[in-house]
């Protein structure tokens, strides 16, 4: 005998039913349930990028700060050792220049320190050879001095007129003294303290200099074992780049001596022919100074036009000054825009402001040897830099 349904379980059964059939209705099969009501859920928010490039800002900051700091420390430091400095890169250049006689004198058959010993020899006595022949022209040309004294003298009269004419015409444009007097004042030199003042800067000069010869001789004779040791300071994965760097810088340092060698002796040779045609005294000396001064960077063709003014005054006038003047500058300007180029420029590669940042630098930190020293420094560093990854961006910033 069948029985009627409870109505509460039929009301039950069907509150279960209705949201199955919703489901079923809207496609969804049963087990896709779960699925379904994850896309009820609202979606989460991205996190921010904003702390990331918050952080990569604030290291980057402190790297260029540490930068700037680490260039100031440098500057100081070269500021500070600019005579120990000097000294020691004046010794790597000699040593450079004497290492082709060393190797020769090696082919001999004889030890490397006898060999590095015998170009020391070479070099001193090349040195003393110079000072020795420059002393006895500058004293020769001293004694001649006063043949072409009432010359000279005539020359500076025509000048000085000039110059008082001029300081007339300017006294009758500016006002007079009203109280109508003159005071001059002339301040006496007292070469005693002159002299001891500057003593102790000499002796040091003196000193650091005394240590060249026995820098070179040890560069020379250790070259092998400073190369080899300088490598192992670095470790197994980054020899081979310091190795190679060492090597460019070498080249560079071989190609800049001897480019500027060839550039000296061509110069040298062109002004020897034109004071002599033009008789001047001392003619094949003052070529020879003419020449090599001309090398200095910027400041080489101001004091390469010095020597030849100084000894035509008694004899050249307006014409034969003129004749100096553009033979020394039309010389230096072929050096530099021909010659340079072909024998320096491919182990260089720097760009004329990179050039010229340098010469300012290094001129204002060691003065006359820092223009001198700028244009391989520059040039090592460069090389340094396109060999380090971090410092490429550098290195291409110095190249052209």
């Amino acid at each position: 005998m069948a029985t009627d349904p409870n109505p509460v379980d039929v009301q039950e059964q069907e509150q279960q039913e209705e949201p199955r059939e919703r489901r079923h209705e809207a496609g969804e099969h049963p087990h896709q349930g779960g699925a379904a009501l994850q896309m009820e859920v609202a979606p989460q928010a991205k996190p921010s990028n904003y702390p990331r490039r918050r952080a990569s800002e604030t290291a980057n900051s402190i790297l260029a700060g540490q930068t700037i700091v680490a260039i100031a420390v440098v500057l100081v430091v070269c500021y500070i050792a600019k005579l120990v400095l000097v000294v020691l890169l004046v010794s790597i250049l000699l040593a450079f220049i004497l290492a082709p006689v060393v190797n020769l004198l090696q082919r001999l058959a004889l030890p490397r320190a006898l060999a590095s010993f015998i170009a020391m020899l070479v070099l001193v006595g090349a040195i003393y050879g110079g000072l020795y022949f420059g002393y006895s022209r500058a004293v020769s040309f001293v004694q001649d001095l006063p043949k072409y004294s009432s010359r000279i003298k005539h020359v500076v009269d025509r000048y000085k007129a000039q110059i008082e004419r001029i300081q007339k015409s300017t006294e009758g444009v500016l006002p007079a003294n009203p109280n109508g007097k003159t005071v001059t004042i002339q301040q006496q030199t007292n070469w005693g303290e002159l002299i001891t003042r500057n003593l102790g800067n000499v002796g040091e000069i003196l000193l650091a200099v005394s240590f060249m010869p026995f820098l070179v001789y040890f560069m020379l004779s250790w070259s092998d074992h400073v190369r080899a040791a300088t490598g192992m300071l670095f470790k197994m994965e980054n020899r081979n780049t310091a190795y190679v760097t060492l090597g460019r810088i070498s080249a560079m340092i071989h190609s800049f001596i001897n480019g500027n060698l060839v550039v000296g002796v061509f110069t040298s040779i062109i002004s020897l022919i034109v004071f002599g045609s033009m008789h001047l005294p001392y003619f094949y000396f003052l070529g020879f100074i003419s020449g090599f001064l001309s090398l200095i960077p910027y400041l080489g063709v101001v004091l390469a036009i010095i020597p030849p003014m100084v000894a035509g005054l008694g004899t050249l006038h307006g014409a034969g000054m003129f004749a100096i003047i553009l033979t020394v500058l039309l010389v230096h300007l072929f050096a530099l825009n021909v010659l340079y180029p072909k024998l320096i420029g491919s182990r260089l590669q720097l760009n004329p402001l990179a050039v010229t940042l340098a010469l300012l630098i290094w001129g204002w930190l060691w003065g006359a040897m820092g223009l001198i020293l700028a244009v391989p420094l520059t040039g090592a560093m460069k090389i340094i830099f396109d060999n380090v990854d971090a410092l490429r961006p550098y290195g291409a910033w110095l190249g052209e």
